[in-house]
């Protein structure tokens, strides 16, 4: 099999920023951790790339279809993912990647087992001194060849610091 490469996102609460959006370029495959809150967004991520998305609890508003759900499984690339927006619905099921959001904080785990879990932030509200974040890992054969948080660049014109997201929330 080819290396792949998943983009990991969550909580984009209704707002792709053109950074999230070019870091998204090129990806095999996107998945979701909840809070999209946009059918609009939903779309879009759809024609970048394939998506898998599970609902968050600000979700409620929105239809995805029928494979959205609050917990979602696949397989892909010889990997099986559950994706949740809360880690404490990953606990007892099986998987090679555990996929999480809600918390707006970056994290990649090892478990013990050899599984990972990944939050991958929020591109949109970060909660952490990495400002906006997503998670990207390559996948082959079977196996997650690496895992790593990707900070997205902050607009100059903004004007906001790395710094300013943490405190804010």
């Amino acid at each position: 099999m080819a290396l792949r490469r998943i983009d990991v996102i969550s909580d984009t609460h209704g707002r792709l920023s053109r950074e999230l959006l070019d870091a998204l370029d090129g990806c095999d495959l996107i998945v979701h951790a909840g809070d999209i809150t946009s059918e609009d967004d939903f779309i879009t991520l759809k024609a970048l790339a394939p998506l898998r998305m599970c609902l968050g609890n600000n979700d409620w508003a929105g239809e995805y279809g029928p494979e959205v759900k609050r917990l979602v499984r696949f397989e892909y690339e010889g990997l099986q993912f559950s994706v949740t927006h809360y880690r404490e619905n990953l606990t007892g099921e099986h998987c090679d990647v555990g996929v999480c959001g809600h918390t707006h904080v970056p994290e990649i785990v090892e478990r013990a087992n050899g599984s990972i879990i990944v939050n991958p932030g929020s591109p949109t509200f970060p909660r952490s001194m990495a400002g906006p974040t997503i998670a990207r890992l390559m996948v082959q054969d079977g196996h997650v060849v690496s895992s790593n948080i990707v900070e997205l660049k902050v607009p100059e014109k903004d004007g906001r610091g790395k710094g300013r997201f943490f405190m804010g929330w």
